[in-house]
């Protein structure tokens, strides 16, 4: 490690040059700023400790010549001076710390570790955390019976996942083979216990049906003025990578889940949360909002009349909005609109970014190339939510003090292993169900309904079978088998069962004071 010491009484930090060098550093020192500048043109300083009262060129002079050659140099000012106006000068020109004088030597060590070896610390102490609840994790896949225990049990495996991206750990591939072990747990217990949330509806969850009447209209009952956000496809790990962005501007007063409903997929999922109904019950009572799999219509072209027969059968008066947002000019116009729409009881929105994510990670060779793995989808996630025009969004509404809960119709999963399948020309083309009448499949590989209506879904035939991957699974059809395999391996798809289709985020926030 090469450090660069400048400052014009260098002579008298002789006792500090010999401990550093004593700690294995190699140390350069100048006694002036533009001294300081000529060494920096000429090596790769990996800290820089800069005096900020020197003659000829200041400390802050000299912190803007160095960061023009290197931006990216953590560099350390020192000063003798604590005026507030100096230190917001050196913080405004991007020092990573400072010390004031005198210093001591674990003054300086304390700075060295913090700014240069803070990675390898963290990573260390990551992997040492981990490893010690390796077993215990292990333990907790085996032990969990209840919907609320897999709740627990994913945001743990989630919280392990982003600690070890954020250290570039050697143990994610160990997590990920406990994230496999707890997906197949997951599905056997949905396969044992799905049907019978439908039987006994005090024993199951909160589902997608339920959000308008649990999470909604109690706040609004409430006197409150609400926007709900649903983020279609949105997982609860990339809530959890935009949710930094979100703190300045919110209190997060309630941070929960629910569970999607089978097919985690937006024709069942997202008209369940708006019309408050199961699909079944919405293609009974509203034959005219309800889409056929076989139908060329789209599937959610109807949210906003099925929003208003939920308040129609629960005799809500509510006045509200719905947008869909398909693009950042279409967010702007939104935007623009918050002073007028305020004065509705409640306004939403649904923003399909996600969803066209994971479309393009199919179909793009590009978006293949870039989301590679799951922490590379989160890292896009965050990167368009910081530079649409969400966040303004989010903004605009936490001034106007408007609470806003986010929320998702479900999740989706990067699929690998391929199951073959036969049906006709009549069987829906998701990768993670299917639903047809003369399907082909081993029924060991897959969850299987053959009465859609015990668990609220409409049958197209008498005969009809919904059949639903879990795990990394999807659906391949012998024909031109290999071509088809390779073209959606490693693609995000959603439909079936897994933690990161059903359970996801239902979120509060409570716009800050300004």
């Amino acid at each position: 490690m090469k450090i660069l010491w400048t400052d014009d009484e260098i002579d008298l930090l002789r006792p500090y040059l010999i401990f550093l060098e004593e700690k294995g550093y190699e140390v350069l020192t100048a006694n002036n700023g533009q001294d300081a500048i000529d060494l920096c043109r000429e090596n790769n300083f990996d800290i820089i400790f800069l005096d900020e009262n020197m003659p000829g060129l200041s400390g802050l002079q000299t912190l803007s010549q160095i960061k023009e050659i290197n931006s990216g140099i953590p560099v350390v000012m020192i000063t003798k001076n604590e005026e507030e106006n100096i230190m917001d000068m050196a913080i405004g020109s991007k020092i990573a710390d400072y010390l004031i004088k005198p210093v001591n030597p674990n003054q300086i060590l304390l700075t060295l570790k913090k700014h240069i070896h803070k990675k390898e610390i963290i990573t260390e102490q990551t992997t040492t955390n981990y490893r010690s609840e390796f077993n215990q994790i292990g333990m907790q896949i085996n032990d969990c019976v209840t919907y609320a225990d897999w709740t627990v049990l994913y945001k743990k495996l989630l919280y392990w996942e982003l600690e070890l991206d954020a250290s570039n750990n050697e143990m994610k591939e160990l997590l990920q083979m406990q994230k496999v072990e707890a997906n197949s747990a997951f599905t056997k217990f949905i396969k044992k216990r799905y049907t019978s949330w439908f039987e006994d509806p005090d024993s199951k969850p909160m589902m997608s049906p339920d959000f308008f009447k649990k999470k909604v209209f109690p706040l609004i009952d409430n006197g409150e003025k609400v926007f709900v956000v649903v983020i279609d496809n949105f997982r609860y790990d990339q809530w959890m990578a935009i949710k930094e962005l979100l703190n300045e501007y919110y209190i997060f007063t309630e941070e929960e889940s629910y569970y999607s409903i089978l097919p985690t997929a937006t024709q069942y999922a997202r008209n369940a949360i708006f019309s408050g109904l199961m699909p079944l019950q919405i293609q009974q009572m509203y034959p005219n909002l309800w889409v056929d799999e076989e139908a060329e219509e789209g599937k959610n072209m109807h949210e906003e009349a099925l929003m208003q027969t939920q308040l129609d059968r629960f005799r809500k008066k509510y006045t509200f909005s719905y947008h869909k947002i398909n693009d950042s000019q279409s967010g702007e116009k939104l935007i623009e609109k918050i002073p007028t729409l305020i004065n509705n009881t409640f306004n939403v929105c649904v923003l399909n970014f996600i969803d066209m994510l994971s479309h393009a990670k199919t179909e793009s060779k590009m978006m293949r190339e870039l989301v590679q793995d799951e922490s590379a989808y989160r890292s896009l996630t965050l990167s368009w939510f910081k530079h649409s025009s969400t966040l303004d969004l989010f903004r605009v509404l936490s001034e106007n003090k408007i609470k806003v809960i986010l929320t998702t119709d479900h999740g989706t999963i990067k699929v690998d292993n391929p199951i073959k399948v036969v049906g006709d020309k009549g069987t829906n083309v998701n990768l993670r169900y299917k639903v047809g009448k003369n399907l082909g499949y081993n029924k060991k590989e897959v969850f299987e309904i053959a009465q859609a209506a015990k668990v609220g879904l409409p049958n197209p035939n008498l005969s009809s079978v919904y059949i639903f991957a879990s795990n990394d699974d999807f659906f391949a059809y012998p024909n031109n088998y290999n071509h088809y395999v390779s073209y959606y391996k490693n693609t995000f798809q959603h439909g079936g069962i897994s933690l990161e289709e059903m359970i996801i985020p239902c979120v509060v926030m409570e716009p800050k004071e300004s």
